[in-house]
Parts: C-alpha cells; sequence; structure tokens
C-alpha cells in the first residue's frame, strides 16, 4: 500500500536540504566543504514545463547530495552519522512524492485519453 503525498510536501524540505543542494551543485564529488545556501527559497515563475523542471532539479541536487554523503561515509569523512541518514531520508521521500506525483500526472493523461470525442 502506497500512500499518496500531497505536492505541498515538497515545500516543505528543510534548510539543511536545500543546503545540501547548493553545496553539492557548487563542488566536484571531492570537493571541500562549501557555506550552505541562503535561507530564502527561489520562487520559480513561469510556465508549468519550468515548475516541473524545477523540482526535478533540486530533487536531482538531493540525490547528488545524498551520494556525496554515502561516499565521505565510506572513506571515513563523515562527521555526522545522524544528519547523513536524515539527509538520506530525506531524498528518498523527496525521490518517492516525485514518482508518486508522476503516477498521477500519467494516470490523469491516461483518463483523459480514454474519454470518448
Amino acid at each position: 500500500m502506497s500512500a499518496f503525498l500531497p505536492v505541498e510536501a515538497l515545500s516543505s524540505l528543510s534548510r539543511q536540504a536545500q543546503s545540501m543542494v547548493a553545496a553539492a551543485n557548487a563542488q566536484p564529488l571531492q570537493g571541500a566543504v562549501v557555506a550552505p545556501a541562503p535561507e530564502a527559497a527561489e520562487v520559480v515563475n513561469g510556465s508549468f514545463g519550468q515548475l516541473v523542471s524545477h523540482g526535478l532539479s533540486q530533487i536531482n541536487g538531493q540525490l547528488i547530495g545524498s551520494q556525496v554523503d554515502l561516499q565521505k561515509l565510506a572513506m571515513g569523512n563523515a562527521q555526522n552519522l545522524h544528519q547523513i541518514m536524515i539527509n538520506l531520508e530525506e531524498s528518498r521521500v523527496s525521490f518517492q512524492l516525485m514518482m508518486q506525483v508522476r503516477n498521477r500526472l500519467l494516470e490523469a493523461y491516461q483518463d483523459i485519453m480514454k474519454m470518448p470525442i
């Protein structure tokens, strides 16, 4: 049984997860530690396609940040194991949310295509 998470959950990511994404995007996989991102979240104005693209890039950044954290953990450079596990869980939940939204959009498209003209 899979529960559907509301779209508003995308905006509820913690500031720490957003700073991790910014740090992962600003440095290569073996780079130095970068300062956290600003507190204000970016506002996306534009079309639905731009909104979806921005959301996908945020989730991709989270997944890359999680991969960086796992590599640091494997090399023994991890400072806070608890925070790494929290970040991994946040990226997992974000990915599941993205998949649920995708599934709902696909179902809606298929329902529309089945409608008689």
